[in-house]
């Protein structure tokens, strides 16, 4: 029998993190959340980020994917930066809980793709500064 999965999807803006998550996710039979999620409207898609509200959203993609799991869900997969290993943290105490297996995907950006977000050069220099891979 295939164990539960958690499966955290890293990386800078425009690396394709979304795309590479909705096709894990087999045109959704599996769940698949987002911290931009909070800030997409569902109607419009229009995506609008509030700083002030981030820790509501960051809430939220914690509660589905927690929800999720609590739900037995095969697989759960959540797309966010992931700048800093504080952010996992509680996705590592959700897989330790819920008895998931636990994966962290970075996803490197090999394609011309741009981020949705305007987030400048300069400020993908900076957070690309910050991220720590654990390879052992």
């Amino acid at each position: 029998m295939l164990a539960n999965t958690l499966i955290l999807i890293r990386g800078l803006p425009g690396a394709g993190k979304s795309s590479l998550a909705k096709l894990l996710s087999e045109d959704q039979k599996y769940p698949v959340f987002a911290i931009d999620d909070y800030f997409t409207n569902s109607e419009t898609g229009e995506y609008q980020f509030n700083f002030s509200e981030n820790y509501l959203a960051y809430k939220q993609c914690e509660n589905l994917t927690e929800n999720s799991m609590k739900n037995g869900a095969l697989k759960v997969f959540v797309d966010n930066t992931f700048t800093f290993n504080w952010e996992m943290e509680p996705y590592f105490k959700l897989a330790q809980i819920y008895n998931y297996k636990l994966f962290v995907v970075t996803v490197e950006k090999y394609h011309n793709g741009s981020n949705i977000h305007d987030v400048t050069t300069e400020q993908l220099q900076k957070m690309a500064e910050k991220y720590k891979v654990k390879l052992l």
